[in-house]
Order: C-alpha cells, then structure tokens, then sequence
C-alpha cells in the first residue's frame, strides 16, 4: 500500500515537472512559427521537449515496469526501519536546501548577483566555483550556509594529519571509541575557529566590494550578524551530517555535499543547451553536435571509470595459521586483505585544485603591478587549461594521493595486526617484509588510482580552454562533481543493499524479484 502511495506521489510530480518542460518547449517552438528559420533558437525548446518525454520515461521503467529498480524499490517499502532512515534523511537534506537560500541580513542580493555574475568568467569566480562544488555551499549568493561544510572538512582533514604526528592524539586513537569520541569534540572546536576566521575575512570582502547596503556599510552590529550567521550556519550543517550519521542513512556530509551538486545540475545543463547549435561544428560562440557528443562520452568515461576505481581492490591472500587445542585443529582458512586501488577518493583532487587557485591570482596580480614581458608569460602559462596548468596539476594530483595514502595507510600497523592475529601473507615472513611488500604493493596501486583521478580533473580545464564549453557545464556533467555523486551514491546503494540483504530481501545485486507482502 505505501509503495503504491508513493508510486502515485511521484506520479504527480513528475508529471508535472514534464508537463510544464514539454509546454515551455513547445511555446518556444510555436514562437518561431512565421519567423526566419534560426536554427540556434531550435535548440532550447527541443531539449525541453526532450527533457520532459526523458523524466515520463524514467518514472514509467523505474516504477511501472518490472525491471530491477522496480522490484528494489517494492523491497525497500517492505521494510519498515529503512523506510524511516530514508525519509529520516531525506527530511534533513531538504532542510539544508532550505537553508541554502536563507540570505544574511543587511547584504543587497542584488549586487551580489551582479558581482558574481561578473567575477564568474575570471579566476575567482572559477575559485567561487570549485569552493561550492566541495562544500555544499556558496559564497557566490552568500547566505546562512554559505560557507558551506568546508570548515568541518578541514577540521576532520588536520586531526587526522595531526593523529600521525601527535603522540598524545596518536593514544587517543588507540583508546578505541572514548578516544576517537574525544578527537570529535576537539575538531568541533576547530570547525568553530576557522567558521569565525573565514567568515571575517568575507564579510571584510564583501564590505569592501560595496555588496551591503549603504546605510548598512559602517555597522558594527551587521557585521557581527553576519560572521555569526555564517559560523552557525556550518555548525548547524555539521550536526546534521552527524544526525544523518546516527539515525539515517548514508554519509552525512558526503550526502550534504551531493545534495549542493545535484542542485546545480539543471543550472550546467542550461548553459550547455543555451550555447548548443545543431550544425556540426557550432556557430561563432557556440557548440556544435560534435562538442556535445564528446562531452557525452566524457560523462559516460567518468561514470563507468568512477564506478571502478571506487570499486577496485588489491585482494592480498592471507593464510590463517593452525591452532591445535585438545584433539581439535583451528584455524587454516584462506582470506584475503583488500587494498582500495583509490585510498584518498577524491581528497587529492580537492588539494590540488585550492593549491592551483593561487599561480593564477598571484601572477595575475604581479603583472598588473609589475608588467613586464616576464609577469605577462607567467600570467599566461598558469591560465587554466594552458600546457603548464596541466602539468602542475596533475603534479600535485599524484602528490597528495601518494601523500594521503601515506597518512592514511600504515603497512608497519597492518603487519603487526597479522602477526597478532596468526594470519601470514604465503611466503613472506610476519613482520618486517610483510610491512615492506604492503607498502610496495600500495606504492604501485596508487600510481593506478592517481592517474585516473588526473584523468577526471584535467577533463573539465581542457574542455572548457580548447572547445569552449562552459566550465559549469564541463565541471559537473565530466569532471570532479560527476565523480563525487557517482562515489556518495555507490556508498548509499551499498547501504541499502546491506540493509536488504540482512533482512533476506532481493537488492540492487540480485536476490528474488518479488517479496510477499510488497503489495500490502
């Protein structure tokens, strides 16, 4: 009965959804009846029919059809908790969308907008950019999430490198959860300070870009308004990621994260279709079918390459050692231990883009104080998508993925956890050369992961230099935000898959295609 209710919910909603794309399109088509054939004006009303027929098509296989994600999706409704951690989750997720356009007080929205309408072709609007595709927020519209979940990001990310170097931090870790319970509390604490530091420093920006209200531009007490808006704004998205943690389901932070991408999907999509002609090539400032298809492949390249590098595994065998008790022998099972081909997900991408913000703006600075032919050649060699951009960034790529592999992964600990536990790798001795061959095998298996990650981010700088597609467009549907959606929803699938099987129900894997009692 709920499935059915929910079938008939999104129904409504979709069909709404297509009915107002398919009547958009077909106003604009009817507009350019009567009128000189323009061939680049064709191209947003079809790709709004487009869209509609596309969403009636998904609801009817997804839902009506007896296809697996039907069967899923009866299964899921069969079971009572995990209907209540998605909803649970879904709930707070639309909080956060709520939240996210909630303005601050005694900023002119309107100057804002313009600013960064403005500021979005240079590099601090492509700074603006990246900084809302890893935090689920935006400076851009400045409101009470705008700040986004970055400062907690940062927080978590310097305890960790703290824990390998702090010998007091290093026992806590070890004390099991009490420990690591103490490690949270202290990063919260650090989330508060850079909140406060970050959020001075933008308001003082805006202050100074004249984006307040004239009456509002020397007030002490507005300022204040706004650093606090801002601090709480973070803090209170950082709770609910913690209470997505608990009482739902998925990553908290990693969903909010999702959640801020996914909204600005349609956005990308606009500004590709408004750019697009139907001619091979495209016209003069715009796209051609030729641009499209390649930003189609790359979209198919990064979700199937996604898929299998968050997949892939280094499966080591592990041999038990046998334990004789009385007249009974133990032990002696072959396992294995996997090792993930991408240990630092997207953490490399997300260093090495913030370090490379700052060539441009400094040589952009320098040749404006100081131009000469030498500032002038820099400027330009640190353009994003030039020869030299490429190379220092896919420099820093491997950098910090060996770099957080490094944090992350200790051979020496593993080793000796396998030697406690009477489990050997075949052939080589516990300890010192287990903990050298871990560390030679991980060495190899990031070199894998760090150059498709290279892979992933130089996609969206070269497409948006060379074929002039838009960097919005670019970014989301081939490049880093498309591979942090495919990553946050392999773990959810993963998930709820768990949650299904443990109850005996078919997931997204396989199991039985109908469950008694879906229809009840």
């Amino acid at each position: 009965m709920m499935f059915r209710i929910f079938r008939f919910a999104v129904g409504v909603v979709l069909a709404a959804v297509a009915a107002w794309l398919i009547s958009r399109g077909a106003v604009g088509l009817a507009g350019q009846l009567g009128q000189p054939l323009r061939v680049a004006a064709l191209v947003s009303p079809i790709t709004n029919i487009a869209g509609g027929l596309v969403v009636l098509w998904l609801y009817w296989f997804a839902l009506w059809t007896d296809s697996r994600i039907h069967r899923v999706m009866e299964n899921i409704f069969s079971v009572p908790e995990l209907m209540r951690k998605l909803a649970f989750t879904v709930g707070l997720l639309c909080i956060y969308r709520i939240g996210f356009h909630v303005p601050l007080p005694g900023l002119d929205q309107h100057e804002i907008g313009e600013w960064a309408k403005a500021a979005e072709s240079g590099i601090f609007g492509q700074a603006m950019s990246y900084f809302s595709l890893f935090t689920g927020g935006s400076l851009g519209k400045s409101t009470l999430f705008g700040l986004g979940i970055m400062p907690y990001i940062s927080a978590s990310i310097i305890f960790q490198l703290l824990t390998t170097v702090v010998p007091a931090l290093e026992r806590l870790q070890k004390e099991g959860p009490a420990g690591r319970k103490k490690i949270q509390e202290y990063t919260r604490y650090a989330t508060v300070f850079l909140c406060l530091v970050q959020a001075m420093f933008w308001v003082k920006f805006m202050r100074s870009q004249g984006l307040l209200y004239p009456r509002y531009t020397n007030s002490a007490l507005i300022y204040v308004m706004c650093v606090v808006g801002l601090t709480a704004g973070t803090i209170f998205l950082m709770w609910l990621g913690e209470q997505i943690d608990e009482y739902g389901i998925g990553n908290g932070i990693s969903l909010i994260i999702m959640a801020g991408i996914l909204a600005r999907l349609p956005n990308a999509i606009g500004q590709l279709s408004g750019t697009t002609s139907l001619t091979l090539m495209g016209q003069q400032g715009q796209l051609g079918i030729l641009h499209v298809l390649f930003l189609l492949g790359a979209f198919v390249f990064v979700v199937a390459g996604a898929i299998l590098i968050t997949q892939a595994q280094r499966r080591i065998p592990i041999q038990q050692a046998k334990h004789t008790r009385g007249r009974r022998v133990y032990g002696g099972q072959r396992q294995y231990l996997p090792l993930r081909v991408n240990h630092g997900g997207v953490m490399p991408i997300i260093f090495a883009s913030s370090l490379m913000i700052f060539p441009n703006v400094l040589f952009g600075w320098l040749s404006k104080v100081w131009r000469n032919e030498f500032t002038t050649t820099l400027q330009g060699a640190f353009q994003m998508g030039s020869y030299a951009y490429v190379v220092a960034y896919i420099g820093l790529i491997f950098f910090f993925a060996y770099f957080w592999t490094t944090v992350q992964f200790r051979p020496k600990d593993m080793a000796e956890q396998l030697r406690d536990h009477g489990s050997f790798i075949p052939g080589l001795r516990p300890g010192k050369r287990t903990a050298d061959y871990l560390e030679r095998v991980m060495e190899r298996i990031t070199y894998c992961g760090a150059a498709f990650l290279a892979a992933i981010a130089v996609i969206p700088s070269v497409v948006n230099s060379k074929l002039g597609i838009p960097f919005a467009a670019a970014n989301y549907l081939g490049g880093t935000g498309l591979l942090i959606m495919v990553s946050v929803a392999l773990d959810l699938v993963q998930r709820i898959e768990a949650n299904l099987v443990m109850r005996n129900y078919g997931g997204f894997l396989g199991g039985s295609s109908r469950i008694k009692g879906a229809y009840g």
